[in-house]
């Protein structure tokens, strides 16, 4: 398996973007995805109970399990916008569709930006024939600039795997920097491979590599109405098809787990205001659900998250948290490092010459803490960011 920035747009996948005039300020905004045929299509959803007009329309639309082409907008959520955000969404990928030449069934919406405005589905259907125009192998830089909200960049993945004597390459592209928690895949997020590979068995690869991934991840403790990743298989690489639980399905799933993981660290690493990219590794569990559910409850702490940002090796905060998780172990036997610094053994302060050097540690852009539990065998990991002042000045004004 390898990951290679430099690998070209995968075949069978065509992208676009244009200024539609749907954000504030002048840029692009709407984006297209179109296969060169309809092609085998997986995604998972949010699982927040509200749920935007485009989420409800592309679930229901991939029952069959294969689509052409993804509209995703910027701008505008589109959500708790009632029947006139679903008729918005029907309009505008209709328009699509039409230009495109194919059925609307085949048009996947997402959508990203404010809830509770409704999406002015004119604007793209104004632009619908531009979009078509634009469309080439080589606009991937376009299209994840303009899925963007605010972010401070685009997120970008690739990967090739050999699946026998074939190569089969995967590109990821992602949108996400606040309301970034599990429970899906916590942003937009979309995966394009020539691999040959049914609906049913990219489905359950897809789901698999989430949960390694977009939902071990968190920013803010908040899952957004409008959390989509899809992927889309044209089946151009030639191999022999993919089965469920065979050897190239494994390598498969590997490499697609490789592509999101780099997606959700790049989105947590441009957490909103964030300085910080930090690795919560739990050790020591009797079971993988105990580690995962101590790895989650300390990540998602804001009082960790503040100490993070204040680069304050305040070990009382995780041992905390770890304590309020529901998971039984045995304050005594816990050990804590910052990277591999030791500033926790036996449930008890190795002393301020260790904090210290955590300290140092804590001023790099990225690092891992850990915590080791017991004696168990089971371990996880989950990716976290600091939490800062200009979290709060970002979401305080969002609609301004």
């Amino acid at each position: 398996m390898k990951s290679n920035a430099s690998v070209r747009a995968v075949s069978g996948f065509r992208f676009a973007a244009v200024d539609a005039g749907i954000r504030k300020r002048a840029a692009l905004d709407v984006a297209l995805i179109v296969a060169d045929r309809p092609v085998p299509t997986a995604a998972v959803f949010t699982t927040n109970r509200v749920q935007a007009a485009p989420v409800r329309v592309a679930r229901d639309r991939l029952k069959k399990g294969r689509a052409q082409a993804v509209l995703v907008n910027a701008g505008c959520a589109n959500a708790c916008t009632g029947k006139p955000g679903t008729a918005a969404t029907l309009k505008s990928t209709a328009a699509i569709a039409k230009a495109l030449g194919i059925a609307p069934g085949l048009v996947l919406p997402a959508s990203t930006g404010v809830i509770g405005q409704l999406l002015p589905a004119a604007k793209i259907v104004k632009n619908a024939n531009a979009l078509i125009l634009d469309l080439s192998s080589s606009n991937v830089d376009a299209f994840s600039h303009a899925i963007l909200t605010t972010d401070r960049g685009p997120k970008v993945a690739r990967a090739t795997v050999k699946l026998g004597k074939v190569t089969v390459s995967l590109l990821g592209i992602a949108k996400g920097a606040g309301m970034i928690h599990p429970n899906m895949a916590t942003t937009l997020g979309f995966v394009v491979t020539d691999a040959k590979i049914s609906a049913p068995v990219l489905r359950r690869a897809l789901r698999s590599a989430a949960d390694g991934s977009f939902n071990a991840v968190t920013v803010d403790g908040d899952t957004s109405t409008n959390d989509t990743l899809v992927a889309m298989a044209s089946g151009d690489a030639g191999n022999v098809a993919i089965k469920a639980g065979d050897a190239n399905f494994v390598r498969f799933e590997d490499a697609l787990t490789e592509v999101l993981c780099s997606l959700a660290a790049q989105i947590v690493a441009d957490g909103e205001g964030a300085e910080h990219t930090v690795g919560i590794e739990v050790t020591g569990a009797r079971t993988k659900t105990n580690a995962m559910t101590v790895a989650r409850t300390i990540a998602t702490s804001n009082l960790v998250k503040t100490a993070l940002y204040g680069k304050d090796p305040n070990w009382g905060r995780i041992l905390a948290a770890a304590g309020r998780c529901g998971v039984k172990f045995d304050e005594a036997d816990t050990e804590v490092r910052v990277g591999d610094v030791l500033i926790v053994k036996k449930g008890l302060a190795v002393g301020a010459a260790a904090e210290k050097k955590a300290h140092d540690v804590m001023t790099h852009e990225s690092y891992t803490i850990s915590l080791k539990i017991g004696r168990g065998k089971h371990e996880a990991r989950y990716v976290t960011c600091d939490l800062g002042h200009e979290y709060v000045r970002i979401n305080a004004d969002y609609r301004s």
